[in-house]
Protein backbone atom coordinates (compact mmCIF):
# COMPACT_ATOMS: atom_id res chain seq x y z
CA UNK A 1 0.00 0.00 0.00
CA UNK A 2 1.38 3.26 -1.27
CA UNK A 3 0.11 6.84 0.18
CA UNK A 4 0.18 8.94 -3.30
CA UNK A 5 1.91 12.35 -3.57
CA UNK A 6 -0.92 13.34 -6.48
CA UNK A 7 0.38 16.30 -9.43
CA UNK A 8 -2.45 19.59 -9.19
CA UNK A 9 -2.78 20.72 -13.10
CA UNK A 10 -3.43 24.41 -12.70
CA UNK A 11 -5.57 24.68 -16.33
CA UNK A 12 -7.23 28.43 -16.34
CA UNK A 13 -10.92 27.13 -15.55
CA UNK A 14 -10.18 25.49 -12.27
CA UNK A 15 -11.52 26.38 -8.74
CA UNK A 16 -9.67 28.09 -6.17
CA UNK A 17 -11.35 27.03 -3.01
CA UNK A 18 -12.23 23.16 -3.95
CA UNK A 19 -8.88 20.99 -3.99
CA UNK A 20 -7.09 23.71 -1.32
CA UNK A 21 -10.02 23.03 0.89
CA UNK A 22 -10.41 18.83 0.07
CA UNK A 23 -6.78 18.88 0.95
CA UNK A 24 -6.74 20.87 4.00
CA UNK A 25 -4.52 23.80 2.80
CA UNK A 26 -5.34 27.33 2.73
CA UNK A 27 -7.67 29.17 0.43
CA UNK A 28 -7.92 30.62 -1.70
CA UNK A 29 -4.95 28.89 -3.28
CA UNK A 30 -2.26 31.23 -5.60
CA UNK A 31 -3.60 30.35 -8.51
CA UNK A 32 -6.68 28.06 -10.23
CA UNK A 33 -6.07 24.33 -9.83
CA UNK A 34 -8.54 22.22 -11.90
CA UNK A 35 -7.61 18.77 -11.63
CA UNK A 36 -6.05 16.39 -8.86
CA UNK A 37 -4.69 13.48 -10.87
CA UNK A 38 -4.10 10.32 -8.81
CA UNK A 39 -2.50 7.42 -10.94
CA UNK A 40 0.96 6.96 -13.88
CA UNK A 41 -0.23 9.16 -16.41
CA UNK A 42 3.75 9.87 -18.48
CA UNK A 43 2.34 13.30 -18.20
CA UNK A 44 2.25 13.50 -14.45
CA UNK A 45 2.57 10.79 -12.06
CA UNK A 46 1.96 10.40 -8.71
CA UNK A 47 4.72 9.45 -6.41
CA UNK A 48 5.51 7.05 -4.60
CA UNK A 49 8.17 6.57 -1.71
CA UNK A 50 9.31 2.81 -1.43
CA UNK A 51 12.12 1.75 0.88
CA UNK A 52 12.63 5.58 1.17
CA UNK A 53 13.12 6.40 -2.07
CA UNK A 54 10.40 8.73 -4.25
CA UNK A 55 9.38 7.50 -7.27
CA UNK A 56 7.06 8.12 -9.99
CA UNK A 57 3.97 5.44 -10.27
CA UNK A 58 4.40 4.73 -13.61
CA UNK A 59 8.20 3.89 -13.25
CA UNK A 60 7.42 1.73 -10.13
CA UNK A 61 4.54 -0.13 -12.37
CA UNK A 62 6.80 -0.49 -15.29
CA UNK A 63 9.67 -1.88 -13.36
CA UNK A 64 7.33 -4.91 -12.18
CA UNK A 65 4.13 -4.86 -14.04
CA UNK A 66 2.91 -8.36 -13.07
CA UNK A 67 3.76 -7.84 -9.01
CA UNK A 68 1.88 -4.37 -9.30
CA UNK A 69 -1.04 -4.91 -11.71
CA UNK A 70 -1.44 -8.56 -11.83
CA UNK A 71 -0.64 -10.64 -14.54
CA UNK A 72 -3.99 -10.64 -16.22
CA UNK A 73 -4.28 -6.74 -16.41
CA UNK A 74 -0.50 -6.84 -17.08
CA UNK A 75 -1.52 -9.05 -20.34
CA UNK A 76 -4.21 -6.95 -21.28
CA UNK A 77 -3.05 -3.37 -21.00
CA UNK A 78 0.37 -4.12 -22.10
CA UNK A 79 2.17 -3.67 -18.57
CA UNK A 80 0.13 0.16 -17.86
CA UNK A 81 -2.55 0.67 -15.12
CA UNK A 82 -5.26 1.63 -17.17
CA UNK A 83 -6.88 4.05 -15.59
CA UNK A 84 -6.40 7.24 -14.33
CA UNK A 85 -8.21 8.72 -10.97
CA UNK A 86 -8.92 12.36 -10.40
CA UNK A 87 -10.62 15.64 -8.80
CA UNK A 88 -11.99 17.90 -11.09
CA UNK A 89 -12.72 21.32 -9.71
CA UNK A 90 -14.27 23.44 -12.52
CA UNK A 91 -14.47 27.21 -11.95
CA UNK A 92 -15.34 27.96 -15.30
CA UNK A 93 -16.58 25.88 -18.06
CA UNK A 94 -14.55 23.20 -19.97
CA UNK A 95 -14.22 22.56 -23.49
CA UNK A 96 -16.64 21.07 -25.87
CA UNK A 97 -15.17 17.81 -26.51
CA UNK A 98 -15.50 14.38 -27.63
CA UNK A 99 -12.94 11.19 -27.32
CA UNK A 100 -12.10 8.62 -29.66
CA UNK A 101 -12.83 5.16 -29.51
CA UNK A 102 -9.90 2.09 -29.70
CA UNK A 103 -9.94 1.86 -33.32
CA UNK A 104 -9.95 5.70 -33.75
CA UNK A 105 -7.35 6.71 -31.97
CA UNK A 106 -5.06 4.18 -33.31
CA UNK A 107 -5.75 5.78 -36.33
CA UNK A 108 -5.00 9.15 -35.35
CA UNK A 109 -2.24 8.32 -33.73
CA UNK A 110 -1.13 6.27 -36.82
CA UNK A 111 -1.65 9.43 -38.95
CA UNK A 112 -0.36 11.98 -36.73
CA UNK A 113 2.83 9.85 -36.31
CA UNK A 114 3.10 9.92 -40.04
CA UNK A 115 2.63 13.59 -40.47
CA UNK A 116 5.48 14.13 -38.01
CA UNK A 117 3.79 15.83 -35.28
CA UNK A 118 6.06 15.76 -32.31
CA UNK A 119 4.31 14.08 -29.04
CA UNK A 120 4.09 17.75 -27.27
CA UNK A 121 3.10 19.28 -30.13
CA UNK A 122 -0.09 21.73 -29.17
CA UNK A 123 -1.80 20.74 -32.58
CA UNK A 124 -1.90 17.11 -31.79
CA UNK A 125 -5.32 15.55 -31.13
CA UNK A 126 -3.99 11.86 -30.44
CA UNK A 127 -1.25 11.71 -27.64
CA UNK A 128 -1.14 7.90 -27.70
CA UNK A 129 -3.64 4.98 -29.32
CA UNK A 130 -5.99 4.53 -26.58
CA UNK A 131 -9.79 5.33 -26.44
CA UNK A 132 -10.39 8.02 -23.45
CA UNK A 133 -14.06 6.52 -21.61
CA UNK A 134 -14.88 8.58 -18.18
CA UNK A 135 -17.04 8.82 -15.61
CA UNK A 136 -17.62 11.76 -13.28
CA UNK A 137 -19.47 11.66 -9.89
CA UNK A 138 -20.49 14.90 -8.02
CA UNK A 139 -19.22 15.71 -5.32
CA UNK A 140 -20.85 19.13 -5.09
CA UNK A 141 -24.16 19.99 -7.73
CA UNK A 142 -22.37 19.39 -11.14
CA UNK A 143 -23.36 21.16 -14.35
CA UNK A 144 -22.79 19.45 -17.42
CA UNK A 145 -23.55 19.19 -21.09
CA UNK A 146 -23.78 16.23 -22.07
CA UNK A 147 -24.49 14.51 -25.28
CA UNK A 148 -26.88 15.56 -27.66
CA UNK A 149 -30.74 16.78 -27.31
CA UNK A 150 -33.22 14.80 -29.49
CA UNK A 151 -33.53 16.82 -33.13
CA UNK A 152 -37.19 18.02 -32.08
CA UNK A 153 -35.92 19.15 -28.21
CA UNK A 154 -33.22 21.26 -30.34
CA UNK A 155 -35.84 22.45 -32.03
CA UNK A 156 -38.04 23.54 -29.49
CA UNK A 157 -34.96 25.02 -27.61
CA UNK A 158 -34.52 27.02 -30.78
CA UNK A 159 -37.58 27.78 -31.35
CA UNK A 160 -37.81 29.39 -28.07
CA UNK A 161 -34.92 31.53 -28.26
CA UNK A 162 -36.75 33.05 -31.65
CA UNK A 163 -33.16 33.35 -33.05
CA UNK A 164 -33.48 34.90 -36.68
CA UNK A 165 -29.97 33.62 -37.97
CA UNK A 166 -30.77 30.17 -36.26
CA UNK A 167 -34.69 29.84 -37.83
CA UNK A 168 -33.50 27.50 -41.04
CA UNK A 169 -31.88 25.29 -38.39
CA UNK A 170 -34.61 25.37 -35.97
CA UNK A 171 -37.05 23.77 -39.52
CA UNK A 172 -34.75 21.14 -40.25
CA UNK A 173 -34.31 19.80 -36.89
CA UNK A 174 -37.99 19.79 -36.63
CA UNK A 175 -38.39 18.07 -39.78
CA UNK A 176 -36.16 15.31 -38.97
CA UNK A 177 -37.90 13.20 -36.86
CA UNK A 178 -35.80 11.04 -35.09
CA UNK A 179 -32.78 10.69 -37.06
CA UNK A 180 -29.99 11.67 -34.86
CA UNK A 181 -28.13 12.85 -38.32
CA UNK A 182 -29.36 16.10 -38.32
CA UNK A 183 -27.77 17.23 -35.24
CA UNK A 184 -24.64 16.50 -36.73
CA UNK A 185 -25.50 18.67 -39.84
CA UNK A 186 -27.00 21.01 -37.33
CA UNK A 187 -23.54 20.84 -34.95
CA UNK A 188 -21.53 21.05 -38.35
CA UNK A 189 -23.54 24.06 -39.70
CA UNK A 190 -22.84 26.47 -36.29
CA UNK A 191 -19.03 25.38 -36.02
CA UNK A 192 -18.60 26.40 -39.67
CA UNK A 193 -20.17 29.65 -39.52
CA UNK A 194 -18.58 32.40 -41.38
CA UNK A 195 -16.70 34.39 -38.97
CA UNK A 196 -17.57 37.56 -39.80
CA UNK A 197 -21.13 36.91 -38.78
CA UNK A 198 -20.20 35.10 -35.59
CA UNK A 199 -19.94 38.11 -33.29
CA UNK A 200 -23.66 38.87 -34.56
CA UNK A 201 -25.14 35.42 -33.95
CA UNK A 202 -23.46 34.70 -30.38
CA UNK A 203 -24.48 38.08 -29.36
CA UNK A 204 -27.95 37.53 -30.73
CA UNK A 205 -28.28 33.67 -28.83
CA UNK A 206 -27.17 35.67 -25.71
CA UNK A 207 -29.71 38.33 -26.08
CA UNK A 208 -32.47 35.61 -26.60
CA UNK A 209 -31.34 33.16 -23.66
CA UNK A 210 -31.59 36.43 -21.08
CA UNK A 211 -35.13 36.50 -21.93
CA UNK A 212 -35.94 32.75 -21.16
CA UNK A 213 -36.72 32.78 -17.55
CA UNK A 214 -39.03 30.10 -16.64
CA UNK A 215 -40.29 27.20 -18.57
CA UNK A 216 -38.36 24.06 -19.40
CA UNK A 217 -35.72 25.77 -21.10
CA UNK A 218 -34.98 27.86 -18.78
CA UNK A 219 -31.79 26.45 -16.98
CA UNK A 220 -29.94 25.79 -20.43
CA UNK A 221 -30.65 29.54 -21.06
CA UNK A 222 -28.99 30.36 -17.75
CA UNK A 223 -26.31 27.96 -18.36
CA UNK A 224 -25.22 29.80 -22.21
CA UNK A 225 -25.28 33.21 -20.29
CA UNK A 226 -22.96 31.80 -17.61
CA UNK A 227 -20.78 29.91 -20.76
CA UNK A 228 -20.76 33.08 -23.13
CA UNK A 229 -19.47 35.24 -19.73
CA UNK A 230 -16.49 32.73 -19.29
CA UNK A 231 -15.91 32.52 -23.14
CA UNK A 232 -16.78 35.68 -24.88
CA UNK A 233 -17.12 35.81 -29.01
CA UNK A 234 -16.51 31.92 -29.00
CA UNK A 235 -18.66 29.68 -31.22
CA UNK A 236 -19.37 26.89 -29.03
CA UNK A 237 -21.45 29.21 -27.04
CA UNK A 238 -24.53 28.49 -29.64
CA UNK A 239 -23.06 24.98 -30.44
CA UNK A 240 -23.76 24.32 -26.74
CA UNK A 241 -27.21 24.98 -27.67
CA UNK A 242 -27.59 21.81 -28.98
CA UNK A 243 -26.28 19.77 -26.09
CA UNK A 244 -28.47 18.48 -22.87
CA UNK A 245 -28.04 20.20 -19.90
CA UNK A 246 -28.19 18.72 -16.55
CA UNK A 247 -27.01 19.50 -13.13
CA UNK A 248 -25.95 16.13 -11.18
CA UNK A 249 -26.39 16.10 -7.58
CA UNK A 250 -23.84 14.79 -5.44
CA UNK A 251 -23.27 10.86 -6.06
CA UNK A 252 -25.04 11.16 -8.99
CA UNK A 253 -22.89 10.61 -12.60
CA UNK A 254 -22.43 10.55 -16.01
CA UNK A 255 -20.33 8.19 -18.03
CA UNK A 256 -18.82 9.36 -21.68
CA UNK A 257 -18.57 6.93 -24.09
CA UNK A 258 -16.34 7.53 -27.52
CA UNK A 259 -18.43 9.69 -29.81
CA UNK A 260 -20.16 11.41 -27.18
CA UNK A 261 -20.24 15.41 -26.93
CA UNK A 262 -19.81 17.23 -23.99
CA UNK A 263 -18.44 19.84 -21.59
CA UNK A 264 -18.19 20.50 -18.15
CA UNK A 265 -19.90 23.46 -16.84
CA UNK A 266 -19.38 23.79 -13.10
CA UNK A 267 -18.68 21.80 -9.60
CA UNK A 268 -16.39 19.15 -8.07
CA UNK A 269 -16.34 15.83 -9.17
CA UNK A 270 -14.07 12.69 -8.82
CA UNK A 271 -13.75 11.53 -12.68
CA UNK A 272 -12.48 8.28 -13.60
CA UNK A 273 -11.20 7.38 -16.74
CA UNK A 274 -8.56 5.68 -19.14
CA UNK A 275 -5.22 6.28 -18.47
CA UNK A 276 -5.38 8.31 -21.32
CA UNK A 277 -5.53 12.25 -22.93
CA UNK A 278 -6.79 12.25 -26.17
CA UNK A 279 -9.66 15.23 -26.84
CA UNK A 280 -10.46 16.68 -30.02
CA UNK A 281 -12.52 19.80 -29.06
CA UNK A 282 -14.69 22.18 -30.59
CA UNK A 283 -15.24 25.47 -29.15
CA UNK A 284 -14.85 26.76 -24.95
CA UNK A 285 -11.44 27.21 -25.31
CA UNK A 286 -7.89 28.55 -26.50
CA UNK A 287 -6.39 24.75 -26.83
CA UNK A 288 -6.31 23.42 -30.31
CA UNK A 289 -9.49 23.18 -32.03
CA UNK A 290 -10.23 20.55 -35.04
CA UNK A 291 -13.64 20.58 -36.05
CA UNK A 292 -13.26 18.52 -39.07
CA UNK A 293 -12.09 15.58 -36.67
CA UNK A 294 -14.49 15.96 -34.09
CA UNK A 295 -17.32 15.73 -36.32
CA UNK A 296 -15.30 12.78 -38.06
CA UNK A 297 -15.94 11.21 -34.17
CA UNK A 298 -19.35 12.66 -32.98
CA UNK A 299 -22.06 9.97 -32.67
CA UNK A 300 -25.17 12.24 -32.20
CA UNK A 301 -27.08 9.05 -30.97
CA UNK A 302 -24.64 8.61 -27.79
CA UNK A 303 -27.09 8.21 -24.77
CA UNK A 304 -25.95 10.23 -21.66
CA UNK A 305 -28.24 9.29 -18.86
CA UNK A 306 -27.74 9.74 -15.04
CA UNK A 307 -26.34 7.38 -13.34
CA UNK A 308 -26.89 6.39 -9.33
CA UNK A 309 -24.69 4.33 -7.25
CA UNK A 310 -26.11 0.78 -7.03
CA UNK A 311 -25.93 -0.71 -3.30
CA UNK A 312 -23.43 -3.64 -3.00
CA UNK A 313 -24.58 -3.50 0.99
CA UNK A 314 -22.18 -2.77 3.81
CA UNK A 315 -22.32 0.93 3.06
CA UNK A 316 -20.51 -0.42 -0.62
CA UNK A 317 -21.90 0.85 -4.15
CA UNK A 318 -20.52 0.89 -7.84
CA UNK A 319 -21.59 2.39 -10.41
CA UNK A 320 -21.56 -0.20 -12.97
CA UNK A 321 -19.50 -1.62 -15.69
CA UNK A 322 -19.12 0.66 -18.61
CA UNK A 323 -15.09 0.42 -19.78
CA UNK A 324 -12.98 -2.38 -19.89
CA UNK A 325 -10.56 0.12 -18.12
CA UNK A 326 -12.45 1.09 -15.02
CA UNK A 327 -14.88 0.67 -12.49
CA UNK A 328 -15.97 3.09 -10.12
CA UNK A 329 -16.80 2.51 -6.45
CA UNK A 330 -18.12 4.44 -3.84
CA UNK A 331 -17.91 3.26 -0.17
CA UNK A 332 -18.92 4.54 3.54
CA UNK A 333 -17.27 2.92 6.02
CA UNK A 334 -18.33 2.80 10.01
CA UNK A 335 -16.05 1.74 12.61
CA UNK A 336 -16.84 -2.11 11.84
CA UNK A 337 -14.57 -3.34 9.09
CA UNK A 338 -15.99 -4.05 5.86
CA UNK A 339 -14.03 -5.60 2.72
CA UNK A 340 -12.82 -3.10 -0.03
CA UNK A 341 -14.14 -3.68 -3.60
CA UNK A 342 -11.93 -4.30 -6.40
CA UNK A 343 -9.18 -6.62 -7.18
CA UNK A 344 -5.65 -5.97 -8.84
CA UNK A 345 -4.53 -2.69 -8.54
CA UNK A 346 -6.54 0.29 -7.17
CA UNK A 347 -6.27 3.30 -6.19
CA UNK A 348 -8.41 4.79 -3.08
CA UNK A 349 -8.90 8.26 -2.08
CA UNK A 350 -10.35 9.78 0.82
CA UNK A 351 -13.17 12.24 0.66
CA UNK A 352 -14.69 12.95 4.16
CA UNK A 353 -13.28 11.60 7.45
CA UNK A 354 -10.54 9.08 7.42
CA UNK A 355 -10.47 5.53 7.17
CA UNK A 356 -7.48 2.69 7.67
CA UNK A 357 -7.06 -0.01 5.30
CA UNK A 358 -5.14 -3.37 5.99
CA UNK A 359 -4.19 -5.99 3.70
CA UNK A 360 -4.05 -9.79 4.67
CA UNK A 361 -0.79 -9.75 5.45
CA UNK A 362 -1.72 -7.33 8.05
CA UNK A 363 0.01 -4.36 6.61
CA UNK A 364 -2.16 -1.10 7.19
CA UNK A 365 -2.55 3.09 6.05
CA UNK A 366 -4.26 5.84 7.03
CA UNK A 367 -5.79 8.11 5.02
CA UNK A 368 -7.36 11.40 6.11
CA UNK A 369 -9.36 13.79 4.04
CA UNK A 370 -8.27 14.45 0.83
CA UNK A 371 -5.43 11.84 0.81
CA UNK A 372 -5.10 8.79 -1.63
CA UNK A 373 -2.89 5.85 -1.91
CA UNK A 374 -2.37 2.85 -4.59
CA UNK A 375 -3.07 -0.65 -3.74
CA UNK A 376 -1.16 -3.15 -5.96
CA UNK A 377 -2.38 -6.22 -6.80
CA UNK A 378 0.29 -8.08 -4.74
CA UNK A 379 -1.84 -6.27 -1.90
CA UNK A 380 -4.85 -8.78 -2.25
CA UNK A 381 -7.87 -8.51 -0.57
CA UNK A 382 -7.97 -5.32 1.70
CA UNK A 383 -10.44 -4.60 4.64
CA UNK A 384 -11.20 -0.78 5.64
CA UNK A 385 -12.96 0.84 8.50
CA UNK A 386 -13.51 4.79 9.15
CA UNK A 387 -15.25 6.94 9.58
CA UNK A 388 -15.46 8.12 6.36
CA UNK A 389 -16.49 7.92 2.69
CA UNK A 390 -13.91 6.73 -0.04
CA UNK A 391 -13.68 6.19 -3.84
CA UNK A 392 -12.23 3.30 -5.09
CA UNK A 393 -10.86 3.05 -8.94
CA UNK A 394 -10.19 -0.53 -10.03
CA UNK A 395 -9.54 -1.90 -13.77
CA UNK A 396 -12.89 -3.04 -15.49
CA UNK A 397 -13.86 -6.39 -16.86
CA UNK A 398 -12.38 -7.91 -19.79
CA UNK A 399 -14.48 -7.84 -22.74
CA UNK A 400 -16.40 -4.86 -21.69
CA UNK A 401 -16.97 -2.28 -24.84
Amino acid sequence: MDVLQPVIRPYAWGSRIAIAELQGRAVPSAGPEAELWMGAHPAAPSVVVRDGRAAGLDAVIAAAPEHELGADCAARFGGRLPFLLKVLAADKSLSIQVHPSREQAQAGFAAENARGLALDDPARNYVDDWAKPELICALTPFEVLAGMRSPADAAGLLRTLGVDRLRAAGVELALAGGAPEALGCAMASILSWPAADRAALIGDVVAACSRVTSGPYAPTCAAIVKVAADHPGDIGVVAALLLRHAVLQPGEAVFMPAGGLHAYLHGTGIEVLANCDNVVRAGLTGKHIDVPELLKLLDPAVDVPVLRPDSLGEGVAWYGDHAPEFRLFRADLEEEPVDLPGAGPRIVICVSGAMVMQNAAGDSAKLGRGESAFLSAADGPLSARGPGRVFVATAGVPGRL
